[in-house]
């Protein structure tokens, strides 16, 4: 079973959290794109989407489905979004897409949050993949001077995300720390003390806004993960 393959089914295995006549909650990656192409399906059936990314927002109108902006709407029902890492309680490292702060104000609107993703994505302790970190540019190498310090009792080496060569710009204008080394024990600790550091525009770690379920897809099929 390739990794291709389990991210389909955990892609289509998300519908069932959709429902008529709302509007849900749209993540960004590789996972949350197999999600949107089973959402096709259901275009006529929902109000539209909102987006945490200017690529899935494209992916989504290309489909047929409305995208709002986030102030347009109240609440949402519910989240569709994948994980870089996501540990035992439902906490996630997330951000691989540069999308984490729009990821995390889509998410903080929806009642539930539906975390879709193949179960190598699952961890003891997160921190083994590089933790993303959207810094303003003139706070970068404090922020990384922060992290070689220490945080939470545990140090990491950031580096500036590149692209084509040049800083990596976000959707929303700012630069991305990848932060290495890491060993994240208490994440709901971690992410209020980095969120608190002047520059830090989103931390990528999700603990307050933390999966209510995981759709983890392994060789046996889709396991479902509930975290109280």
């Amino acid at each position: 079973m390739t990794q291709d393959e389990l991210k389909t089914w955990v892609g289509q295995a998300a519908l069932r959290y959709v429902v008529p006549g709302e509007i849900v909650g749209v993540g960004t990656g590789s996972t949350v794109n197999k999600f949107i192409d089973a959402l096709a399906g259901m275009a006529g059936q929902i109000q539209g989407a909102v987006s945490s990314s200017e690529a899935s927002t494209a992916r989504l109108r290309a489909i047929g489905i409305p995208v709002f902006d986030a102030n347009e709407v109240g609440e949402l029902g519910v989240y569709v979004d994948g994980a870089d890492e996501i540990d035992g309680r439902g906490y996630m490292v997330k951000g691989g897409g540069a999308a984490l702060t729009r990821e995390k104000i889509v998410a903080a609107q929806a009642r539930q949050f539906v975390c879709i993703a193949d179960e190598s994505k699952r961890v003891q302790t997160l921190g083994a993949f590089p933790l993303p970190v959207e810094v303003i540019p003139m706070a970068a190498q404090a922020v990384a001077r922060r992290f070689a310090a220490g945080v939470q009792g545990t140090r990491g080496e950031a580096t500036l995300r590149l692209k084509d060569g040049a800083p990596l710009v976000t959707d929303n204008g700012q630069h991305i720390l990848d932060v290495r080394g890491l060993q994240i024990t208490d994440p709901l600790a971690f992410e209020r003390e980095v969120n608190q550091w002047p520059g830090v525009v989103t931390v990528g770690v999700f603990a307050n806004q933390r999966a209510h379920v995981c759709l983890l897809g392994t060789a046996q099929g889709v396991q479902t993960l509930t975290f109280a």
